[in-house]
């Protein structure tokens, strides 16, 4: 979290550390660091767990989705989160989707669930 509201600071809280665990904090540090804002923020998400409301938000993407967006949004999802929409089990595979709508069904994954 020191990464996330605090990253010029990060580094003074591997001091306390014990001597042979600092050198491994360290690398993780500089790893940390090298990353962009965005992936350091989903890199915390992915790390500390989604969104308790994510069944929620997920829900309300999918009712105000078009449909093409729909089916998208419905084969990206984890499989633990398709069962939120048994009706779409059997919707078959939009091959005639735009492009671009393959990644923005992916972002929208992400904002609802992190």
């Amino acid at each position: 979290m020191a990464l996330i509201f605090g990253r010029e600071r990060a580094a003074a809280l591997l001091e306390g550390l014990p001597e042979h665990v600092v050198g491994r904090a360290q690398a993780h540090l500089a790893e940390f660091i090298a990353l962009s804002s965005a992936r350091r923020q989903a890199r915390v998400s992915v790390e500390f767990g989604g969104r308790p409301d994510a069944a929620v938000r997920l829900r309300r993407v999918m009712e105000e989705a078009p449909e093409a967006l729909r089916r998208a949004l419905y084969q990206r999802l984890p499989a633990f989160h398709r069962g939120l929409f048994p009706e779409m089990r059997d919707t078959p595979l939009d091959v005639s989707a735009p492009a671009a709508v393959a990644p923005w069904a992916e972002r929208l994954i992400r904002e609802a669930t992190r």
